[in-house]
This record gives C-alpha cells, sequence and structure tokens, in this order.
C-alpha cells in the first residue's frame, strides 16, 4: 500500500488553488460582462452642456438607456480644451460604469499641444467605437461687412490683426484649424479660447470677436436664425447644402474633419467593453437616430474597436503634425 506524504498532498493542494484561481481569472470578467448593467452608467463629456459634443452624446445617450434598461447619465467636466474631462474619465474606477466622450480634440491632438497632459490617449483608454463625422464650418459675425469666403479673406488682408477668431479651447480642433486656415491664406487673426462651443458662439454673435471655426451640429440654430453667417464648410453635409467647400472657392488642401467617439479607462475589462460596443452598432442602426445626427450635421460612422484604434493612431500623427507646424501650445 502506498501512503501519500504530507508533501505531494501540499503539491497537490497548491495545483488545485493555482487552478481555481486561473478559472477565477477568466470567469471573473465574462460573469462581470453577464451582469452588465446593473446600475447606471455615466459619459463624462469634456464640454459644456449645449455644444456640438454634448449635444451629440445626448442623442446617442436616450437610445443606450433605453437598449441597457438602467439610466445613462451626462457629466459634462469642461476646461482646457477637453483634456479636464477626458482625463478625470482615464483616471476613473475601469468597470464600465465610466465612459468617455471622445473627439478629435482631446484624443489626437491634446499630446502635441498640452505639455503636461493628464492622461495618455493611446495607454489611459480604450477604444469602443465610432459615432460619427462631422466637417468644419467658417462663420462669423452678422456685422462683418462680408457675404462669401472670398470677401472675407480680401477683408481679413485688408485689415491685418484686427479681426479675433474664437475657438472652443486652446489646441483643438477648432483652433488648429483655424491656424492651418490663416497658413493656407496668408491672413492674420488673433486667437481668443473658450471653454466649450456655446460661450464662443454668444461672443461671435454679441460681435466680441468675429470669426469662428465650428461643426455643423452646434452651429444650425444660430445660422438659420441670422445670428451667425456662414461661409464655406470643409466636405458637404446634409445641413449646409447651399455652403461652398474651402476647396470649390479656392482654399486648396483644407478639408479638417471632427469625429466623435466612445471610449472607456483602458483596464476595462474586455467582455465589458465588447458588452458597450454591441449596443453602440445598435443604436447606430436605428434609422431615427441617424435621421437626427445627419439633420445635426453628423454623418454615423460605427467603427469598431481596432477600426478605430487605427483611426485614433493616424489622427494623432495628422493633427499632432499640424499642431506642431503652427506651433500650437497651451499655457
Amino acid at each position: 500500500m502506498t501512503i501519500e506524504s504530507p508533501y505531494r498532498r501540499q503539491l497537490a493542494a497548491i495545483a488545485l488553488a493555482a487552478l481555481v484561481s486561473a478559472a477565477l481569472l477568466v470567469a471573473g470578467p465574462l460573469m462581470a460582462a453577464d451582469a452588465f448593467p446593473a446600475k447606471p452608467i455615466t459619459i463624462v463629456v469634456p464640454f459644456p452642456a449645449g455644444g456640438g459634443t454634448d449635444v451629440v452624446f445626448r442623442a446617442v445617450q436616450v437610445r443606450l438607456q433605453a437598449e441597457f434598461g438602467v439610466p445613462v447619465v451626462i457629466d459634462n467636466r469642461s476646461g482646457a480644451g477637453g483634456t479636464v474631462g477626458t482625463g478625470y474619465g482615464a483616471k476613473s474606477t475601469a468597470d464600465g460604469y465610466t465612459l468617455v466622450a471622445a473627439t478629435t480634440t482631446t484624443i489626437a491632438s491634446a499630446q502635441a499641444v498640452y505639455p503636461k497632459l493628464p492622461y495618455d490617449p493611446l495607454k489611459d483608454l480604450t477604444p469602443v467605437g465610432t459615432i460619427g463625422t462631422t466637417p468644419f464650418v467658417l462663420v462669423v459675425t452678422p456685422s462683418l461687412p462680408v457675404k462669401t469666403l472670398a470677401e472675407f479673406i480680401a477683408y481679413a488682408k485688408a485689415h491685418p490683426g484686427a479681426l479675433n477668431y474664437g475657438s472652443i479651447g486652446n489646441g483643438t480642433a477648432s483652433h488648429l484649424a483655424a491656424e492651418l486656415f490663416k497658413q493656407r491664406t496668408g491672413i492674420d487673426m488673433a486667437h481668443i479660447p473658450y471653454r466649450g462651443a456655446a460661450p464662443a458662439q454668444a461672443d461671435l454673435m454679441a460681435g466680441q470677436i468675429q470669426v469662428l471655426f465650428d461643426n455643423p451640429t452646434a452651429l444650425v440654430p444660430q445660422v438659420r436664425a441670422g445670428r451667425l453667417r456662414a461661409l464655406a464648410i470643409s466636405d458637404t453635409s446634409a445641413v449646409f447644402q447651399e455652403l461652398p467647400s474651402f476647396e470649390a472657392a479656392g482654399v486648396k488642401n483644407f478639408r479638417p474633419e471632427l469625429w466623435y467617439g466612445l471610449m472607456a479607462p483602458a483596464a476595462t475589462p474586455k467582455p465589458v467593453v465588447e458588452r458597450v460596443r454591441a449596443a453602440l452598432d445598435k443604436v447606430l442602426q436605428d434609422r431615427t437616430l441617424r435621421a437626427d445626427l445627419l439633420a445635426k450635421g453628423v454623418a454615423p460612422l460605427s467603427l469598431a474597436p481596432d477600426g478605430f484604434a487605427a483611426k485614433i493612431r493616424a489622427d494623432i500623427a495628422l493633427w499632432g503634425g499640424i499642431a506642431r507646424a503652427v506651433n500650437a501650445k497651451a499655457d
């Protein structure tokens, strides 16, 4: 008869414990995904309420809430060109219950502009999926004596340094688009950064600034009401079909674009990311939402995490290059 030694029993116990631990490591995220969501979800929007990013994500929020069956809450945390809220979201608990509204500005251009960025777009956040893209529109205060892009450029050249252009924050795509436009046209304007689209628009309508580059989402109501005058657009849009493109109006190689997407803290379990991704993809197929986005000037675009990650890497190179070329640095 063979008597099992205490040493062999100890080894067997250790091996069994290791197997159980490994099984729990695999099963834990899966069980978390099965139970997800079990409480309200927060989407951190790093810009003020009423701006283009806020409007887009509130449209998506309503559909996600219906899909998940739990409240989906928008948390507006603006400041420093969207980097304050993005940094907060990136450092939040990685369980899927805090998501981040991502844009070209906060993910693609921020690193080149902010020397002390509180997050790494590639390391601290994981892509969930895109929502859509939108072109940029050049709008001016109606008191400016110009009706066309050619007239605006001529006026700016005749009054060098006299015009102030606003942006939705230092280093944002709104800022970089205007700086690139200055390079392409040879005009001179002073930059006035704001904490989002809504305050920039308010000062533009009041004549405190004269020029703004922004996306159609935030501009449609003001342009339609005659409170702002749109002169040109970087690409076709269902809501501004009457506007000429910058290319058609004589400004070559100028087609800036902004995208919107959803991201999560980097350590969020993959099954949870996939659950959120599936829900986002489903709501983006909704005809009512797609029509709503188009009416806001956003072309729906549903990229899976891998495709979104590739777009982020490409745009970091593109917008980072533009930021460095125009020496766009935030204080």
